[in-house]
Parts: C-alpha cells; sequence; structure tokens
C-alpha cells in the first residue's frame, strides 16, 4: 500500500488582447501618462503571462507542483516555491532531452515564476488550519532558540529528537596543494531562522515515522504478518495487504487521538518556566475514526 498526494492540476486561459485592439484601446480615452503607463504595463504582463501559460502546456504534470502543495503548510516561499517548480521543469527538459541554453533557461525561470504564483493563489483558504499549527511550532521553536537551546521533544515512542542546527563556523586552511575549508559547528550558538523553519516538518516527519513503527509492530507482533517501509510507503504480501490497511488505519487514529500538541505544550512549559508559550491553536471537529474506513486514506 502506497500513501497518495493528490497534486494540483492548472489550467490557464488568458484571454489578451491584440495589438491593434490595445492600441485603439489606449488611443481612444485621454489618460494620465501615469495610467496609460500602468495600463500598458498591465497588458504586457498578461501577454507575458499567456506565453508562459503556452510554455507550460504539456508540461504540468503532479510531480513539477507536487512539492510546492505539499510545503505549503510549512510556510514555503514564494521564491521557495519558484525553485522548486524551476528545479522539476529543468528535471523534466533533460529527461525529454532538451539542451539547456539561455533561451530554454530564461523560459524556465519566467515560467517558474508563473506557476509558483497561480500554484501558491490556487491553495485559498486551504489548510488554513495546518497552516496555523505550523506557525505555532515554529514560533516555539524561536522561543526556545531564544534561550540558547536547540529545540527538541520526545516522540509518543518515547525517542528524544534534537535538532542539531547552529551557527556555521568556518576555517580555511591553505596548503600548498589545496585550500581545505574545515567546518566546526560543536559549540557554537544555536541558528534561530533554522531551528524555527526546521522545527514544523520535523515534528510532523516524527509523527510519520511514529506511524510507521506502531504500524509495524502491531503487523508483526499482532498478525505476524511481513512488513517493509520505505518513507511512506508500505508493503506487505498481496495476501495480507487487507489486513495491513486495516492495522495502519487504527494506529494511524491511536496516534492522533492523543494529544500530541497539548502534551508538546506541557513538556516546554516544564523545561522552560521562564518562558511563555502560546496556548495551542483552536483544532477543528474531525471525526478521526471516519479515516477507518476511507479507501483513499493509503492505496
Amino acid at each position: 500500500a502506497t500513501q497518495v498526494m493528490v497534486g494540483v492540476e492548472h489550467d490557464a486561459a488568458l484571454d489578451v488582447p491584440s495589438v491593434e485592439e490595445v492600441n485603439a484601446m489606449l488611443a481612444s480615452v485621454p489618460e494620465s501618462d501615469t495610467r496609460r503607463r500602468t495600463k500598458l504595463r498591465t497588458l504586457l504582463n498578461q501577454a507575458q503571462r499567456k506565453k508562459c501559460a503556452q510554455f507550460l502546456n504539456g508540461i504540468i504534470t503532479r510531480k513539477v507542483v507536487k512539492q510546492t502543495v505539499m510545503t505549503s503548510v510549512y510556510g514555503v516561499t514564494y521564491i521557495g516555491a519558484r525553485k522548486q517548480i524551476s528545479a522539476r521543469l529543468h528535471e523534466t527538459f533533460l529527461t525529454k532531452g532538451h539542451i539547456m541554453d539561455e533561451k530554454l533557461e530564461d523560459e524556465i525561470y519566467r515560467a517558474s515564476c508563473y506557476c509558483a504564483e497561480i500554484t501558491m493563489g490556487s491553495m485559498g483558504d486551504l489548510f488554513n488550519s495546518a497552516r496555523g499549527i505550523m506557525g505555532w511550532l515554529a514560533k516555539c521553536a524561536a522561543k526556545v532558540g531564544e534561550s540558547g537551546q536547540p529545540m527538541s521533544w520526545i516522540t509518543p515512542l518515547g525517542l528524544p529528537v534534537v535538532q542539531p542546527y547552529r551557527k556555521k563556523g568556518t576555517k580555511q586552511v591553505r596548503t600548498k596543494v589545496q585550500h581545505v575549508l574545515m567546518v566546526e559547528n560543536e559549540g557554537r550558538d544555536v541558528s534561530i531562522g533554522r531551528q524555527k523553519s526546521a522545527f514544523p516538518p520535523n515534528f510532523v516527519h516524527s509523527l510519520d515515522s511514529t506511524h510507521m513503527m506502531l504500524t509495524a509492530r502491531r503487523c508483526l507482533e499482532e498478525d505476524n504478518i511481513a512488513f517493509a517501509a520505505v518513507h511512506d510507503s508500505y508493503w506487505t504480501h498481496a495476501c495480507s495487504v487487507d489486513i495491513m490497511n486495516r492495522r495502519l488505519r487504527e494506529e494511524f487514529v491511536n496516534l492522533y487521538e492523543q494529544p500530541l500538541l497539548e502534551d508538546l505544550l506541557d513538556e516546554l512549559r516544564l523545561r522552560f518556566p521562564d518562558m511563555k508559550f502560546d496556548d495551542v491553536p483552536q483544532l477543528g471537529d474531525l471525526d478521526l475514526r471516519s479515516v477507518l474506513d476511507s479507501p483513499y486514506f493509503f492505496n
């Protein structure tokens, strides 16, 4: 059984006036120079967007935008989204045998800007609750970092996790043969920025791995069936798939019915009694047990 992340399909059809229509429109009504320039810039921008949409026609796939969609809840920026999409587009064109030249590089850059804008805009109000939780986690990590401590926590399995991100210390050693750059992070101040940005995804990944281990233990100890996993892909023999599907859903519910965020907050307040941490954001009213009967939760 493999977890499937549903991608986003984009349909960008722009209706841009022709050059003649633009000229007629600009000449038909007296306007201030500033207003005229603004309108012309808008029309040129629309034309550029149409070129980008045409360039991407037949190229946009689930893979191109998947990373951006998945990281949107972690607060990915427009620049980050553009870089993610650009990397996927480069892979796509290289796979198709295209040779990267200055013209293609420029087209990919412009298309990446356009696609990042459309993708992030299409998310709209989706995942607002998740974004709120991710923001809360980031604030917690920032406060811990301000105390000079790296962010750390204990997973539901009892596994302690420490983020190792510190300000980099480098020293260059020059010899007649070569230059060696030595990096020494041990004992240096924590990097608050990296602690803050890394904690939300790392915390979620620690829960992902907890779910995997709970599922594996259940399959092996109670059902005596084979179990293997790579990241979010769970495997077993064909005759045992139904059993594994049931167990992974049950363990997901068992895990997330626990007050995980409240437990984290209690842990932080106990460790840092002089710090003021915000309360956990208000959660939704999802019935977690509906996961038990969801055919596409893992498929």
